[in-house]
């Protein structure tokens, strides 16, 4: 039913804050008024279907999309379509990758005025902590950034320089005193500088180039300059179990400190990758069968607490994709990153469901702690006071993931080929049902504001 600004949707499987249950969700002025009795809905709601499910709709708060700069690698049109795709209704833009990366307030405002007009979902953005910038941390804080995202070790573009202990010392300290979160890529340079350097089409190759050890003391250094300073810490993308017991110390020891990692860590194996299968690539590695194992025991107990894409697009040239060229497929050269916005959810839930694990759990690994993360405390749960933003899933239905069908820009995943459980059948944004080719999107800051 909608009567003006007022529309309400039921359905018998509905997931909010206490679990799944039926419920009728009363949407105002895009926003969630009440959730009530299934049976208290008017007869001319709008019916979820018995066999779907109602989600909150999700927040990945790790999405590269490049533009300005390298729009041919992926822009704001086509990553937010895809996220609309996979029942994601707010994105959280990394700094990097575009030209000029997000590193002050002008370069923010330059993404800011490129994704106007462009957004199927919500954008807020991430900025960086780089070399020289202290002095601009706080503006951009003050300008809206949900926190600071750096590099200890050299990010792949030249314009987005890592952080020595020094300067990594010196933001830390800027960002926690005025309350701001530091994320972080966490893996140790002389680590990988004493590896074998990655080269060749041997996927096993690539992985000895990136040692579970890289990630362990990376973090160790992370720790330790939040234990000095008291800065909110964040790790993202976390790929090597072996750091879970140094989080999980940190953690009960009282530090503000946060971890992510991603679907392809926690559904993909090392042992499934083929020689030459450069879409395979991202940094840290996909590791092996039991790494995975440990991963999903770290979310189960809490020291993982969400699961977000790390969407990181380039153009097929970039990635080096074998195609039945020997010459091609090199892991040394290929771009690392995996571009699988879309098919999160799906994934999650092939995995998660094989294990016993509800959806009530993964919706709150990919909706309400990214939210709870960035600050967008609006958003993330069915429940009074948030936005009407939903995602309506059909978890008994399968597709096989045909490349050429993802809205991304390139038809490059992982995935493709295989049978995946779930389907998404609408994203609701602020209350309102996306259509293809709707850009409905707007600009958020870290109070969820809305600002266009």
């Amino acid at each position: 039913m909608q009567v003006g600004a007022v529309t309400v949707i039921r359905g018998r499987r509905v997931v909010t804050p206490g679990g799944e249950r039926p419920a009728a969700v009363v949407i105002r002025e895009g926003s969630i008024a009440d959730v009530v009795g299934y049976d208290a809905a008017p007869p001319d709601a709008v019916e979820v279907p018995d066999d779907q499910i109602l989600l909150p709709g999700l927040v990945d708060s790790h999405v590269h999309v490049n533009e300005p700069g390298r729009t041919e690698w992926e822009g704001f049109a086509t990553a937010t379509a895809a996220a609309a795709a996979g029942g994601i209704t707010t994105i959280v833009d990394m700094p990097l990758n575009s030209i000029p990366p997000t590193v002050d307030v002008a370069a923010l405002q330059a993404k800011q005025a490129c994704a106007a007009g462009q957004l199927a979902v919500d954008v807020a953005f991430w900025a960086g902590a780089v070399p020289g910038n202290v002095a601009d941390l706080r503006p951009l804080h003050d300008a809206g950034v949900v926190g600071f995202k750096c590099f200890l070790l050299p990010s792949g573009v030249d314009e987005f320089a890592p952080l020595n202990p020094g300067q990594l010392a010196a933001a830390m300290t800027e960002i926690a005193a005025f309350g701001g979160l530091l994320v972080a890529h966490a893996e140790d340079p002389a680590v990988i500088a004493a590896a074998p350097a990655a080269h060749g089409r041997r996927y096993a190759d690539f992985v000895a180039s990136r040692p579970a050890a890289a990630e362990v003391r990376a973090i160790e250094t992370l720790l330790g300059q939040a234990r000095r300073t008291g800065c909110r810490t964040h790790v993202v993308h976390l790929a090597s179990a072996a750091s879970l017991p140094v989080i999980r110390a940190a953690v009960s020891d009282g530090l503000p400190v946060t971890a992510e990692t991603c679907p392809h860590y926690l559904t993909l194996r090392a042992e499934d990758v083929p020689d030459g299968g450069t879409q395979f690539k991202c940094c840290p590695p996909i590791r092996d069968e039991v790494n995975r194992d440990a991963l999903w025991a770290g979310l189960l107990d809490g020291t993982i607490s969400s699961v977000v894409s790390d969407h990181s697009p380039c153009t097929v040239g970039a990635k080096r994709l074998a195609d039945g060229d020997p010459a091609q497929g090199d892991f040394g050269e290929a771009w690392g990153g995996i571009a699988s916005v879309q098919l999160g959810l799906a994934a999650m839930w092939t995995e998660g469901a094989r294990r016993g694990i509800g959806l009530d759990r993964i919706a709150g690994w990919m909706a309400a702690a990214p939210a709870a993360l960035t600050g967008l405390a609006d958003r993330g749960s069915i429940a009074p006071g948030q936005r009407g933003d939903f995602c309506v899933f059909a978890p008994d239905e399968s597709f096989v993931v045909d490349p050429a069908a993802l809205s991304q820009r390139h038809p490059i995943t992982p995935y493709a080929g295989l049978t995946l459980r779930g389907v998404v059948k609408q994203t609701w944004l602020a209350g309102i049902r996306i259509q293809p080719g709707q850009r409905a999107g707007r600009l958020v800051d870290a109070a969820g504001i809305r600002r266009s």
